[in-house]
């Protein structure tokens, strides 16, 4: 009895170096990782093999950018609101990368309503503002209303990753961001001074208008303005027309106590 009390104990110790050694921490914080649910597809929108996917993307933009990557669809059947929806799934499931209600960006479908919301919380607040979330937000609107919803949301993820490689208050849509654009216009100045360079290698042309002109003799003889009429043209200012997605709204803060960043609209 004393024997096999002592074999348990030698177990047991085993068991704790195993898990306070570093191979050990690793495996546990990746089963935690691995089990960890982003995709919360409560109106069936996607087959096995699409939710698979972007399971994988979210796990793979998440770890980038430390912020849970997440997306909830509904048929809302108690016809609630999506924003708040949005705001009590984040007190209630608590997500976020770097704790329990810390780093996360929600996307809430409402079915039932056709409607969809952006949220970001804590890093994501800072990174993707209510700005960067309607930019989004239009990005992914036409694939939702045609009925793409893996696409919507691939491109969804996509936009979250590339949006927080840009600090705040920047626009990340702005073309001298683009590789191409940047190698165009390096071309195109490259090209501009060597064509100066060949220009000026063939000698400086001296002779001009001046070099047989009498200036004693040259002149203007007469001049006359006369005033003839004055024409008033009209033209209708169209107003600018919104992106057919409706839209906006913005942040605000959850009953938990928790500020975000916001975008709402239709679909």
């Amino acid at each position: 009895m004393r024997r096999s009390g002592l074999i348990l104990s030698v177990v047991f110790f085993f068991f704790a170096v195993f898990l306070a050694s570093p191979m050990g921490m690793k495996a546990a914080v990746a089963t935690t990782s691995e089990g960890k649910q982003l995709i919360f597809d409560k109106a069936g929108l996607l087959n096995q093999e699409e939710y698979k996917e972007l399971t994988t993307l979210a796990k793979q933009y998440g770890a980038h950018r430390e912020t849970d990557i997440i997306i909830l669809t509904t048929n809302n059947d108690v016809n609630g609101d999506v924003m708040k929806m949005t705001e009590d799934f984040y007190d209630e499931y608590g997500p976020g990368y770097d704790k329990p209600h810390g780093n996360a960006v929600i996307l809430t479908l409402d079915m039932k309503n056709r409607e969809v919301y952006l949220a970001g919380f804590y890093k994501a607040k800072t990174y993707l503002d209510d700005e960067r979330l309607d930019k989004i937000r239009i990005k992914i609107t036409s694939d939702l209303t045609s009925g793409d919803y893996a696409l919507a949301f691939q491109t969804y993820m996509q936009t979250v990753d590339k949006y927080m490689g840009y600090e705040p208050g920047v626009n990340p849509d702005n073309p001298l961001f683009n590789v191409w654009v940047q190698l165009g216009a390096s071309l195109i100045i490259g090209g501009i001074i060597v064509a100066a360079m060949v220009i000026r290698s063939g000698g400086r042309i001296t002779i001009n208008r001046r070099t047989y002109e009498d200036a004693s003799t040259s002149g203007i003889l007469d001049r006359r303005d006369q005033y003839i009429r004055t024409t008033v043209t009209k033209q209708k200012i169209q107003r600018q027309e919104s992106n057919g997605s409706g839209g906006g709204g913005g942040g605000g803060t959850t009953s938990g106590g928790h500020s975000h960043s916001g975008s709402r609209g239709s679909f």
